[in-house]
This record gives C-alpha cells, structure tokens and sequence, in this order.
C-alpha cells in the first residue's frame, strides 16, 4: 500500500463512481461534480441493468483517462466496482490511486434487497492495496450495520459511523454531505480550496469523534 503523500492528494482528481441506477440531481455525488474542483463521474452504462465485467472494464478507461493521482468516491452497487477493480485491474493502476471513499456498499449474498446486486457476487475478500474508508448508516436498509464493518474488515478499510442516514443516497436528504467531505479530506483531499469554513470543520469533527476513538478515521 501506497504512504501517505500530501502533494500526491493535493493534486487528485475525485472520480465518482455510483451505484445502481446512477446519482440523480439531488445526490451528494452528483452536488460533490459540481462544487468540488477536479472532481468528476465514472460513466459505468447499463445503469439499470449492470453487469460486473463491463462495469470493470469502463472503471478501468476512466481512471485511464486521468492524468495523475485519483481519489475514488463510491456510493453503493459503485464500492462493489471498485473492490472488484482493484482485484482485476489494480496492479496496472496501483500507484494512481491515492486513495477510496466506499459509501453504503450493499448485501450482494442471499440478504440482497434487489436482485440485480447478486451479479456482482461474491463479494471480494482481499485487502484494497490503496487507503480506503468505509462509510456506513446503521438503518440502512441494504445492508446491516455490522455487515458493513465486516466488509470494512475484508478490505482493510477504516470504518466511519454515518449515523441514522438511510442508504446515504438523495433520499437521505443530506446536500454536500458535509460529514462525507471531512472524511473526504481524512484521505488526504483539503478543504482549505473549497469554501469550509472553520465552524463547519469543526463541527465535522467532533460528530465524528465517535468514529475516531473507536475506528481510527
């Protein structure tokens, strides 16, 4: 795994990769291509009907496109993409990737709550060889709060308490998702370039204090 390099965060791209039927308007994600600097969506296709190899495949043209470092910003089906990524294709892109925030990721064994999730089964057990975090709601209602730490677990991710945030999609209601942006920065992407002002930092960091006693965020 890659250190910790401040010049190499500094510089990274955010690409985005949503999940099951893409990000609408009102989408941290999609609010995140808008107001954040450098930060762009992995256009994936067949949205509503993704296949894991082909997802794979144009994960892997976008971070191609890039010139230089790249944080990847998941959202749900989006974490399971880059997981699988990062076993089939990673080797070539290793020292791209500064870096993963993986939001919500879904049940894809038998507890799966939509059917075309089980095609990216089984969910990949190896270690991400780049720094991650894991982001979980404890109602989510496609996973259970203490599967996602296992997945956490499985990837060597850092694990982050989102609290009671539904899916942490648009129906979540949560805007830019200011908690998701600090931890944004816990991989090394600073604020000081984009309008957080201190009292909102602040405010970050002590709801996630919980996080960082117990998870190491």
């Amino acid at each position: 795994m890659r250190p910790y390099a401040p010049e190499l965060t500094a510089s990274a791209t955010i690409l985005t990769v949503p999940g099951l039927m893409n990000s609408g308007p009102g989408h941290w994600q999609t609010i995140w291509e808008t107001e954040l600097p450098n930060c762009h969506r992995a256009e994936l296709g067949s949205w509503d009907a993704p296949q894991r190899n082909s997802w794979i495949g144009n994960l892997n043209h976008a971070i191609d496109r890039i010139d230089g470092p790249v944080i990847l910003a998941a959202h749900s089906l989006g974490c399971h993409a880059v997981t699988w990524w990062a076993a089939f294709e990673c080797r070539e892109w290793s020292e791209k990737i500064v870096g993963a925030l993986l939001v919500a990721p879904p049940e894809l064994e038998s507890g799966a709550v939509d059917p075309r999730l089980r095609g990216f089964a089984p969910t990949p057990k190896a270690l991400l060889p780049f720094p991650s975090i894991l982001v979980a709601s404890r109602n989510d209602p496609y996973i259970s709060f203490s599967r996602a730490r296992l997945l956490a677990q499985f990837w060597g991710s850092r694990f982050a308490d989102a609290g009671e945030a539904g899916h942490i999609n648009a129906d979540s209601a949560l805007g830019d998702w200011t908690f998701g942006r600090f931890l944004l920065s816990r991989l090394g992407q600073p604020f000081e370039d984009q309008g957080m002002d201190g009292q909102r930092i602040a405010g970050e960091r002590e709801r996630s204090a919980e996080a960082t006693l117990l998870y190491g965020v």
